[in-house]
């Protein structure tokens, strides 16, 4: 794997970081693939415990790769459902690990990396990182991860940055219940091992159980809920303002609606 690396230690905890530091982790079709390899490989393996969720350099993850999505809305309908689909598979395998899923969020966890905080069962963020739904900016829309960002904070917390594209702090993050605590970062290796611990002393069957049980007591994310976000996500890739808002990012001025 090249976006990617898994590294499990003796305990039986499974480190899952995100490898293009150059990129701040965004997520690109290969890493997307990748990912979604690495949570049917963890969850099949019996001496694995618990997973850790980081990223690799100054940011947790700062969303979807602008490169990709530029391709995506270039490309023929059939190649943007696919790719849309792509994404919504790898958000499904992680979120229905049956491994506990531990999140380590520093510096920018935007777009996707407030998604993938989301379907981890808690995260931790240390205190300076920034947090943001960041699409509609672009012309764009939260949709393939709309289903565990609503799952996680509730409809009345979500639309509070759901659609604003605001981006916001640590602290607010903990009130959106996007994570568990934020701390120092000289702190956050040492909060999120305290996540891990009480996990080694569990049967790990029965965790697996009550994890796919506490997920099928909550909002429904099946099948049916994973084609409507897909096609929410191609029907905006085909818009005229998803359009505009890459072509403004990369040629780097205001789009036509700000």
């Amino acid at each position: 794997m090249e976006t990617i690396a898994i590294a499990v230690d003796g305990r039986g905890v499974a480190r899952l970081t995100l490898r293009r530091p150059e990129k701040h982790n965004a997520l690109s079709a290969q890493m997307i693939a990748e990912l979604t390899e690495a949570a049917g490989r963890l969850g099949r393996d019996p001496a694995v415990r618990v997973v850790v969720l980081a990223g690799e350099g100054p940011s947790f993850c700062a969303g979807g790769d602008l490169g990709w999505m530029k391709a995506q809305i270039a490309a023929d309908a059939a190649t943007r459902a696919k790719g849309a689909l792509a994404l919504g598979r790898m958000l499904m395998a992680l979120n229905t690990l049956p491994k506990p899923l531990i999140g380590r969020v520093q510096g920018a966890a935007f777009g996707g990396g407030v998604g993938l905080a989301c379907i981890c069962d808690v995260a931790v963020a240390e205190a300076g990182a920034r947090f943001g739904l960041t699409e509609t900016r672009l012309g764009l829309t939260p949709a393939t991860i709309g289903p565990y960002v609503v799952a996680r904070m509730g409809e009345a917390m979500a639309r509070r940055v759901f659609m604003s594209s605001r981006r916001f702090d640590a602290g607010e993050a903990v009130t959106l219940g996007i994570v568990a605590k934020a701390v120092p970062e000289a702190e956050l290796d040492a909060a999120v091992e305290a996540e891990v611990v009480p996990y080694l002393a569990c049967a790990p069957g029965a965790v697996a159980e009550a994890k796919a049980l506490v997920r099928s007591l909550g909002p429904p994310i099946d099948e049916a809920v994973l084609a409507r976000t897909v096609e929410a996500l191609v029907t905006r890739w085909e818009s005229d303002e998803a359009a505009e808002g890459i072509a403004a990012f990369f040629e780097k001025r205001p789009p036509s609606w700000a």
